[in-house]
């Protein structure tokens, strides 16, 4: 490290982080914006580290959707998602109205979209692919189904065929449940190799197991979410011989900023901070808060998703 990127302290900070790092913002392809109600019950969860929590989780910005968003734009964000989830039946074509609409209106948003192993599946999601889906969500942990329901399969080859990105909750952290883990994951890779999917929270806390698949395996990369925070460390430490390879794949653009915003107990700087004193240079900074994650996903203000085969 130059000594030029300093660590922002505070989210205040972050602008000129960014000026001094050379990149024109940040891009975070793991950020949540849900129905009101939903928000609530999400928030009053962490608030009570329920059982899928399993600490003491006071969320930061537990502010309205117009000032989560304002606050995104003055810390410098100019990509980020609207990352939902469904965790039972009958829920996901819902929540992807929700979403496709609230990044129709909110210029920077990638427009994002989720879905559940039940009937009719593989049709909502071509839905919202045809409304501009650009980035998925599933949560293994709190869906608690398994990634190779034959349900989904379908579902899978449709977005390994588009090349679409979806997010995987794919970690044990911060609490394992029955289908998480290296294990079930590896062997939906297997069943279809060409899938565009990045890792949550990198996949922690088995990060040198999830690393070895992002370099096995071309379409998959892995965000940044939470990791190397003191609040996460705390949870699932990073091991400093998995540094090396985390290094490369981000040079690689393998490795993408996540944050988790705004369900975080910390400012949204300490990610950057975090991520920033790790020492593993400029070029990677770079790579990570801004190449990688706009090369995936392109021009910022140029979110408009291409025509997908049918």
């Amino acid at each position: 490290m130059t000594g030029v990127t300093r660590p922002p302290e505070e989210d205040a900070n972050l602008p000129g982080f960014c000026r001094a790092l050379g990149i024109p913002g940040l891009a975070d392809v793991h950020t949540h914006f849900l129905p009101p109600r939903m928000l609530r019950r999400v928030w009053e969860y962490f608030d009570q580290a329920g059982p899928l929590v399993g600490v003491r989780w006071p969320v930061r910005y537990q502010w309205s959707d117009a000032e989560r968003v304002a606050h995104l734009r003055a810390m410098g964000v100019r990509l980020f998602s609207a990352l939902a989830y469904a965790h039972r039946p009958g829920m996901a074509a819902d929540l992807n109205a929700w979403t496709l609409a609230f990044a129709q209106a909110t210029p920077g948003c990638l427009p994002s979209a989720t879905f559940y192993p039940e009937p009719g599946v593989h049709g909502y999601v071509r839905r919202a692919l045809d409304a501009g889906a650009r980035i998925f969500k599933v949560h293994l942990q709190v869906g608690g189904f398994p990634p190779d329901d034959p349900l989904l399969d379908p579902v899978w080859g449709l977005l390994a065929e588009t090349g679409v990105p979806v997010v995987v909750h794919a970690g044990h952290a911060p609490v394992a449940a029955r289908y998480t883990g290296p294990g079930p994951f590896g062997s939906l890779l297997a069943r279809h190799p060409r899938l565009a999917a990045i890792v949550a929270h990198m996949g922690a806390p088995d990060y040198q197991a999830f690393l070895r698949l992002a370099a096995g395996y071309e379409g998959v990369t892995l965000d940044t979410t939470m990791v190397f925070t003191g609040f996460f460390g705390a949870l699932a430490p990073f091991p400093a011989a998995a540094l090396p390879l985390a290094r490369e794949l981000g040079l690689a653009g393998k490795v993408l900023l996540g944050s988790d915003f705004p369900n975080i107990p910390y400012p949204y700087a300490h990610q950057i901070a975090a991520l920033a004193g790790l020492g593993l240079g400029e070029q990677w900074l770079r790579a990570v808060c801004w190449d990688n994650p706009v090369a995936m996903f392109g021009d910022p203000c140029n979110l408009r998703a291409p025509t997908y085969p049918q």
